[in-house]
């Protein structure tokens, strides 16, 4: 049996009590105006939300994976927009500056991001180069103190907002060489040549904002190179393998709130003489629904907690992505359909569940891109 410890306990406790008491109220409102409120991010802040896994002595809270799991899970349950901000920021911008950032960079950009006095982002992705990742183009060039960079990035989660992004590009001239020749760096937007471009409408978490990265003869001081030369691959499948599990526990939120709707819904709601909860067909719906969040759930722990443990985790949280997006997608339809006619309007919330949810099978690497890291996982060890 998974038990959390006391301090884990708590986590989520809080998490929960923020989502219910404060991101709750305002989550239809954020998916309208498509931004998230002041008083919200400020929150986040005192909650220490912005830097979970940030070393305390960078002013960070010193959490494991786990814990940002806990977090991530509670606040979706609320608004998938405000969690997949938290999860690029945490998993993904935080974790990859953790992990492979010098120390004069950790000590000029980590505080900051702990503290949410800017919020960071990650740009991989290119018109061209989606879940081939390696066949970016963007192009890094060294010339005297700075690298010049070439190129453009596409769907950048938090890319209008960000104040740090981590940035991709290939750093060897030769293409063939794919996920030899890139690098990354540490990409401040008011950096010369660096231009946001114009915020994408989303179909869902519409609150988290998203737009290209223009980059033209950009000019990045060498300092801001994160590892060195060439490491960047290396860097960008490391941290979406964090990012993954951030994922999974959204889709667990998304997937608990819709569940939690239902339920609801068909205990008030009569047809026939009795309620939908009365009805066998229903009660098999729920049962089924519950049974899937309970797996992905646990897929999504026992992935966090082997990172925590510094054990192989890639197919882990590749499973816990893949099982956690397909279920989220599949509990919403069926908490929708028990809804009825009410589910297809914005009166309750799970039209916007439903909007949410399509997108956790998307980014961090599509349902297709897992199954084939799972699949060369499963096939050169021979066993699970």
């Amino acid at each position: 049996m998974f038990e959390l410890s006391e301090e884990q306990r708590l986590i989520k406790e809080t998490a929960k009590n923020f989502a219910d008491t404060t991101l709750a109220p305002v989550a239809s409102q954020i998916d309208r105006e498509e931004k998230i409120p002041t008083e919200v991010l400020s929150k986040l802040s005192e909650l220490g939300f912005w830097g979970i896994m940030v070393p305390e002595e960078y002013g960070g809270a010193g959490l494991d994976t786990l814990a940002l799991a806990l977090v991530l899970e509670q606040i979706s349950c609320a608004c998938a927009s405000t969690s997949v901000t938290l999860s690029v920021h945490n998993s993904l911008c935080c974790n990859a500056l953790t992990k492979y950032g010098k120390e004069a960079q950790k000590k000029r950009y980590m505080p900051r991001l702990a503290g949410g006095e800017i919020i960071g982002a990650y740009a991989m992705t290119e018109p061209e180069a989606g879940s081939d990742a390696a066949s970016l183009k963007t192009r890094a060039q060294l010339v005297g103190n700075h690298y010049i960079l070439n190129g453009v990035k596409s769907f950048i989660t938090s890319g209008p907002t960000a104040g740090l992004i981590v940035v991709f590009a290939r750093t060897h001239p030769d293409i063939s060489l794919r996920d030899k020749g890139i690098s990354a760096f540490l990409v401040e937007p008011g950096f010369a040549g660096v231009t946001r471009g114009q915020k994408e409408d989303k179909m869902g978490v519409r609150g988290a904002p998203m737009c290209e990265i223009i980059l033209e003869d950009a000019y990045i001081p060498k300092e801001n190179l994160l590892a060195g030369e060439n490491q960047g691959f290396k860097i960008a499948m490391d941290t979406l393998d964090c990012g993954r599990i951030g994922i999974a526990a959204q889709s667990v939120g998304i997937a608990s709130a819709a569940l939690d709707s239902a339920i609801k819904y068909a205990k008030e709601r009569k047809q026939f003489g009795k309620t939908l909860s009365e009805f066998q067909s229903i009660q098999w719906k729920l049962a089924e629904m519950a049974t899937d969040i309970e797996a992905a759930r646990l897929l999504t722990y026992q992935a966090a907690v082997r990172r925590d443990k510094n054990l192989p985790y890639t197919k882990e949280a590749s499973m816990a992505k893949l099982f956690g997006s397909t279920m989220a997608n599949k509990v919403v339809k069926e908490s929708l359909q028990i809804h009825g006619g009410m589910g297809y309007t914005k009166d309750f919330p799970i039209e916007r569940f439903f909007r949410d949810a399509k997108i956790t099978e998307i980014y961090e690497g599509t349902s297709e891109v897992q199954h084939i890291v799972i699949s060369r996982s499963i096939i050169s060890n021979r066993c699970l």
